[in-house]
């Protein structure tokens, strides 16, 4: 576990932050871009989660759960010392997701046009935390490129995008109250 007892250290006045295993980067690096990404889907899906309840707001909570998981892998870009062991994102975290994915699906009818993001507050704060998802997928493909990291990042935040959209359109009472785009409407 973590324990904070003081929290500003004064260690980033001159911006730069430590990484897990100690090293220092810039707080510009796109390691601490792309973390910072993920931390701010998770405040969003906190925000949403005051709008929901029931097996939802479960749902949301081990998410959140897992997207500190996830910060944490970010974290520590190198294996750990010998005999310490590093917390990453693992395949049965992504298979979960794919399992709420079906389970959320099978009540939903097909779409027949894009979805403008809006109708219940729940479903507007998970289609801004879907966006936001999306950003830390892109920066962490991007990081995939410069630096070594665990593949299942990019594979988690891609099915957790997918996972809030069809969470959104289950709490838009089950998509009825969806906002569909409609093509060329205001020319």
């Amino acid at each position: 576990m973590v324990t904070l007892d003081k929290i500003y250290t004064r260690g980033g006045d001159r911006g730069e932050t430590s990484l897990a295993g100690g090293a220092r980067v810039a707080k510009s690096h796109i390691r601490v871009e792309t973390m910072g990404t993920v931390d701010e889907a998770n405040a969003v899906l906190g925000i949403a989660r005051l709008h929901t309840s029931g097996e939802p707001d479960d749902m949301l909570a081990r998410i959140q759960n897992d997207l500190f998981d996830l910060g944490a892998d970010l974290a520590r870009p190198a294996d750990p010392e010998p005999g310490k062991s590093a917390l990453r994102i693992i395949e049965v975290q992504i298979v979960r997701l794919e399992g709420e994915i079906d389970q959320i699906n099978v009540d939903l009818s097909p779409l027949t046009s894009f979805i403008l993001p809006g109708g219940t507050p729940a479903s507007a704060h998970l289609h801004l935390a879907r966006t936001v998802v999306r950003r830390a997928e892109r920066l962490a493909v991007a990081l995939a490129t410069q630096e070594a990291i665990n593949p299942l990042i990019v594979t988690y935040l891609n099915r957790l995008s997918d996972h809030l959209f069809v969470l959104a359109r289950a709490l838009n009472d089950g998509g009825k109250q969806d906002i569909l785009w409609i093509p060329g409407e205001n020319r």
